[in-house]
């Protein structure tokens, strides 16, 4: 079979079968993709042939929208993200990020507006105001505790102090661009700069998401929420932590699959 030029119908069959793992959005850039390499050589191409638009249509009615979540990064996950992060400045800046934005149940937003000045120190470990944050539509600010951790490498308050410390910080933003000399910049990083981090330090520890469930910044929170159910935390301090108004939305973020250390079967008494 000749790769081109594709046939409606030949299209149409491929999108049925990849209908399956993919979300529709996906497929829709495939089409555009296709459409885009037959009109380079030259080719025709309909891509409103009903053999195309009714294969997509079904597979929407078929399959649905897969529900995109971020995957939960919980104690485990952050150990690992942790354990790739060196002793560098930029290594030094990542392992507080990632530790505190866990522990903080932090929304990106909310950890690249960190500045100096939010920080207090105290007996249990640290006070973090957050001025204001996506639930805070007064702005009245929230504030939160940041208990010391009971292991050196992955406690949130010793690692932001290491941080500070080396980058010689004392006002200002915390999380700040460090270049690939180890300078450390003055302005605060871009939220979108927590999301690359997260990314290279996944990569480096081998922790994949899934299409569904993907490695995202958001993950640091629903990985807090869905680690302290698992722990038995109450309902109500896990909301005062993670600042939600609704019990519903803050259970959403839960995730059933990793609420349990063992598999299911283990209970069965075999």
């Amino acid at each position: 079979m000749q790769p081109m030029p594709a046939s409606p119908e030949t299209v149409g069959a491929y999108l049925a079968a990849a209908g399956l793992g993919y979300a529709l959005p996906t497929l829709r850039r495939r089409v555009a993709a296709i459409a885009r390499a037959h009109r380079i050589a030259k080719y025709p191409i309909d891509t409103k042939h009903p053999a195309i638009r009714e294969t997509l249509r079904g597979v929407a009615r078929t399959h649905g929208e897969p529900a995109r979540r971020s995957a939960a990064l919980t104690t485990e996950e952050i150990q690992k993200l942790v354990e790739v992060c060196g002793e560098d400045p930029a290594g030094l800046r990542d392992r507080a990020l990632l530790l505190l934005g866990f522990a903080g149940a932090l929304r990106r937003s909310e950890l690249v507006a960190i500045d100096v000045g939010h920080l207090r120190t105290t007996p249990n470990g640290l006070r973090l105001m957050i001025p204001r944050s996506k639930t805070d539509g007064e702005g009245a600010g929230e504030e939160i505790g940041i208990a010391r951790g009971s292991q050196a490498e992955t406690c949130p308050v010793r690692a932001a102090r290491a941080w500070l410390r080396t980058a010689m910080i004392a006002d200002g933003p915390v999380f700040r661009r460090v270049t690939q000399w180890g300078t450390v910049g003055r302005k605060r990083l871009h939220p979108d700069a927590v999301r690359q981090i997260l990314r290279r330090r996944a990569d480096a520890a081998g922790i994949r998401g899934s299409l569904i469930e993907p490695v995202t910044p958001h993950g640091m929170r629903a990985g807090f929420i869905t680690t302290a159910c698992r722990n038995g935390v109450p309902d109500e301090e896990i909301m005062a932590h993670s600042r939600h108004r609704s019990l519903t939305t803050m259970r959403s973020y839960v995730r059933r699959a990793k609420l349990s250390k063992t598999s299911p079967s283990s209970k069965l008494g075999l």
